[in-house]
């Protein structure tokens, strides 16, 4: 697609994410949409964001979890940028957490990791040599398509769905034992609304482990050229490791987790 349609498409993306409105998917208006099409789009709200005082924190990653690719139509991870605007420590605040700013929202327990120096496209072990600290959290995802149908040209398109990401308590590697990598493969967690489990999964459901959808991202954005590779200082968020679930004003989400040495979290909503 030419340029004067990409920006067009971003203007458009900007004003349903300001005003709160549900549009229509890009890709069923324009079926020549590809994924490197929608990756220059995010890139130009990307820079309006800029522009408006946004500072970049990281990035999120997106459909690590492949039972969640039958659900979206989805055939592959995809990412987007996180910002100094959309990423809050747990411990900030007391009491809830606004959802007003956001549409269709849904919650994804995941694996945060923030890097000390550029990770590289290696295995888990590699990955984590790079990382300073390890926190769990939530990411609250939102869709501007009616009933969450879209293609990953759509989703890439708007930012890879990210709302905000809400960080736990942070662990140093060193602080979870010489096991990390293991641990980050084989740990369990159990997601719970209001009391009541809702899902649960494992760390090798995030692409095998949340540090090998790290070298993946790695590998994918040397594809991309015209994108920045991951730097150091950046936070990473790895993708859900349930199946994403509605959250709604009034709930309480919790999380239990087992076989690593993270903090459970727990995050009220309004």
């Amino acid at each position: 697609m030419n340029r004067e349609a990409l920006e067009a498409i971003a203007r458009e993306r900007i004003a349903a994410q300001d005003g709160r409105r549900a549009i229509e998917t890009f890709s069923s208006r324009f079926p020549a949409l590809s994924i490197d099409d929608a990756y220059e789009i995010a890139h130009i709200v990307h820079e309006h964001r800029l522009r408006e005082g946004a500072r970049p924190a990281g990035r999120k990653i997106g459909f690590t979890n492949p039972a969640m690719w039958a659900a979206y139509g989805v055939r592959q991870p995809i990412w987007g940028y996180m910002y100094d605007t959309t990423v809050h420590e747990l411990g900030e605040g007391a009491g809830a957490w606004s959802l007003a700013g956001f549409t269709q929202t849904k919650i994804e327990p995941e694996i945060v990791l923030h890097f000390r120096e550029a990770p590289p496209a290696g295995d888990a072990a590699d990955v984590l040599a790079c990382i300073d600290w390890i926190a769990h959290g939530f990411e609250i995802v939102q869709s501007p398509f009616p009933e969450w149908k879209f293609s990953a040209a759509d989703a890439v398109a708007v930012a890879g769905l990210h709302a905000m990401l809400l960080v736990g308590k942070r662990m140093a590697v060193s602080d979870l034992g010489p096991g990390a990598a293991g641990d980050l493969e084989a740990f369990r967690l159990t997601l719970s609304r209001n009391g009541e489990r809702v899902a649960s999964g494992r760390g090798s459901d995030v692409l095998g482990s949340p540090l090998l959808a790290i070298s993946h991202l790695v590998a994918a954005l040397r594809e991309q050229p015209r994108r920045a590779p991951l730097e150091a200082g950046e936070i990473v968020t790895t993708g859900t490791i349930t199946l994403a679930q509605p959250v709604a004003a009034g709930d309480r989400w919790s999380t239990a987790i087992e076989g690593i040495g993270l903090d459970p979290i727990e995050a009220a909503f309004k």
